[in-house]
């Protein structure tokens, strides 16, 4: 059994903002898997689905980004799933808009669902990432204003372009493994910001 995590915050408001890539994700992947609707558990919108006869659930955290750990935590607690079967999607500043990255583990990073995600696994780091390139703010823009605004007409085609590209990944990862993942789908050339960071 697997858990795929989309990020993000709930409500129409931030529906289409860059915090959420990780929701539109989750929904596109739950559309490309037929799975059941979401169902609220665990402080989450759970869908279930099977992949090469292994089950999967699809979860959209409702506890606002920061607080992300507070569904996951008791998801994979209630499940018993080791770190290596979660994987997680979020956004990522210090990847170009419309760029994706996959990781096998890591740290938080500066952000914050990720960091609430391992605060709530004990500290564990070693579960997957698909990150989703948003790029930096705008000058004179904060972070906050940056990743809770909507994209723009490019943008938004480039980060649309980017998660129906990741579906094979995450199939991907579900039937093969991060790593072969990795090798697969990942960029040949890219520098991020963080790739220096220790792990």
């Amino acid at each position: 059994m697997k858990i795929f995590v989309g990020l993000g915050n709930p409500g129409t408001e931030y529906a289409k903002t860059k915090h959420n890539v990780g929701f539109m994700l989750a929904d596109k992947l739950a559309e490309n898997l037929n799975a059941e609707n979401f169902r609220e558990k665990f402080n989450a919108l759970v869908a279930e689905t099977f992949f090469d006869g292994e089950k999967i659930l699809i979860v959209k955290p409702q506890t606002f980004m920061n607080l992300s750990g507070e569904a996951v935590g008791p998801l994979t607690d209630f499940y018993k799933i080791p770190a290596e079967n979660l994987i997680v999607a979020h956004d990522d500043m210090d990847i170009p808009v419309g760029m994706i990255r996959l990781r096998p583990k890591g740290s938080g990073g500066g952000h914050h669902g990720i960091e609430s995600i391992i605060q709530h696994l004990g500290g564990e780091k070693n579960f997957p990432r698909v990150r989703i390139g948003i790029g930096r703010p705008p000058e004179h823009w904060s972070v906050n204003n940056h990743v809770l605004s909507p994209f723009n007409p490019d943008d938004a085609k480039k980060i649309s372009d980017a998660i129906e590209n990741l579906i094979p990944a995450v199939k991907c990862i579900f039937h093969e493994g991060i790593n072969n993942a990795m090798n697969k789908f990942n960029p040949k050339k890219i520098k991020t910001f963080d790739d220096s960071k220790t792990e």
